[in-house]
């Protein structure tokens, strides 16, 4: 396995190409699952430099560092978690909406329809003026032009898009906006004293974590950073959409609690929590929460000293900054789903997602591996912190990774193995019943990463710190 895509990640950090060599890769090299994509190298490269963030803190705290290493394997199974919970010992449905997918439109194009979401769906329902029935909006689709679909769905406040091919997202204005930007970025939004970490036996320790996420990526960062001892605290609103079983796969170490920033004496609330916070991880759209008062630089205002991480789907500028995306979404515009499916085509021609959810839970890895190196750069020089990405952004990488050769990827098997699959599972006991889920992948020789509270069901908590 190389160490290419690590060293394009080192940089954000401010680390020499040599920190790479710290990092032992076991388990093999792409092709792993049936798609050209390098997910093995990506997925590796990113939870390397998570361990490589965490041994940064740890180091900075005892003085010792610690050896860290990566199955190459195991890493890619990470990307396809929620696929491998077992509850009370019967599987844990992902089944998707079966209006959700992909369906031909006029003069031979193909368009995506997002439909996991309540409101999604009867968006674009609406639109097509179609009941909630597959073979309905087949017919609907195949008279619509794709991208005056695209926008009408994206009116009526859906998610979806017209299927490009990499050349085509290339040409577009939002695919030259995320191309002009770095992976991520890592900010100084405001002057403060620098501050010790906390004490403790573990690289994050008493740190304190605000996650307002939801779906996978933003959950992945919350529940990477509890693995190495943060003290989390989702919060949601009641009101708010949700998939249940997420929360089986990314609410692994976390608190969770309801707040209705609608509500006045709510969001004075998530003031007061934010205030005693180390790290304000959220993933709305850019403005939602800044017309709440809980912008970056207000954040750093309320409390200086703060690393504010902010996710969205295509990016802080271009036309589609404000735009709703998901991991499906930004694969069909930008060329992804285009190419898996001119390489494993299946029943029928046309586009089709890779295997796994690779951008949500490379971004989710990245936004904790700068989470982490934010709090290093407060530790020794101060400030507030911002680290911005987005999963176009996270995407761009990927591909920019490169493709397996096609001779490569013939009888390359669709799943794992059982016994890879045992060795890397371990046991919760859950307000829910035992659940049965991958265990943390990065491994380091002092602080074992690992989740001190099991998953709960959302708004389970009271909104208040631990030992509050």
């Amino acid at each position: 396995m190389s160490n290419a895509a690590l060293r394009t990640i080192l940089p954000i950090a401010g680390w020499p190409e040599a920190r790479a060599r710290a990092v032992e890769i076991t388990g093999g090299s792409d092709p792993i699952l049936r798609t050209p994509f390098r997910i093995g190298e990506a997925s590796t490269a990113a939870l390397a430099a998570v361990g490589l963030a965490a041994a940064d803190l740890w180091e900075l705290r005892s003085g010792r560092r610690q050896e860290i290493a990566v199955d190459v394997r195991q890493a890619t199974a990470s990307l396809r978690s929620g696929h491998y919970m077992k509850l009370n010992g019967s599987p844990v449905s992902t089944e998707r909406n079966a209006v959700m997918g992909f369906y031909p439109a006029k003069n031979g194009r193909w368009s995506y329809i997002h439909a996991n979401f309540p409101n999604h769906r009867a968006a674009a329902l609406r639109v097509l003026g179609v009941p909630e029935d597959h073979e309905a909006v087949r017919q609907a689709v195949a008279k619509r032009d794709a991208l005056e679909l695209e926008e009408a769905i994206i009116a009526a406040r859906g998610a979806g898009g017209m299927v490009r091919s990499m050349a085509e997202w290339a040409k577009h204005p939002q695919g030259a906006a995320v191309a002009s930007l770095p992976l991520m970025e890592i900010l100084k939004i405001g002057d403060s004293p620098s501050e010790r970490l906390p004490e403790g036996d573990r690289p994050l320790s008493g740190i304190r974590v605000l996650d307002l996420t939801r779906v996978l990526a933003g959950p992945t960062c919350a529940r990477t950073l509890a693995e190495h001892g943060a003290d989390v605290l989702k919060i949601t609103a009641a009101h708010l959409p949700s998939l249940g079983y997420q929360e089986h796969d990314t609410g692994h170490g976390k608190l969770s609690a309801y707040l209705d920033l609608r509500e006045k004496r709510d969001a004075e609330i998530l003031r007061g929590l934010a205030r005693e916070a180390d790290v304000f991880s959220q993933g709305y759209r850019p403005g939602t929460l800044a017309n709440r008062g809980f912008s970056p630089e207000a954040l750093a205002k309320l409390r200086p000293g703060i690393v504010v991480v902010s996710l969205c789907a295509f990016g802080h500028v271009g036309p589609w900054a404000s735009r709703r995306g998901f991991d499906t979404v930004v694969q069909s515009v930008s060329g992804i789903a285009d190419r898996q499916g001119k390489i494993f085509p299946v029943a029928a021609p046309g586009p089709q997602f890779y295997p796994i959810s690779a951008i949500d839970y490379l971004t989710g890895y990245l936004m904790a591996f700068g989470a982490m190196v934010a709090l290093a750069r407060r530790a020794k020089e101060g400030g507030s912190w911002l680290v911005r990405i987005s999963l176009a952004q996270t995407g761009r990488w990927l591909v920019a990774r490169g493709e397996v050769p096609e001779a490569q990827l013939k009888d390359v098997p669709k799943d794992f193995k059982s016994a890879e699959l045992e060795r890397w599972s371990t046991t919760s006991e859950t307000p829910d019943g035992k659940l049965q889920h991958l265990a943390p992948v990065v491994r380091l020789s002092e602080t074992t990463p690992r989740w001190s509270r099991p998953s709960v069901p959302l708004g389970y908590h009271q909104p208040v710190w631990p030992g509050k």
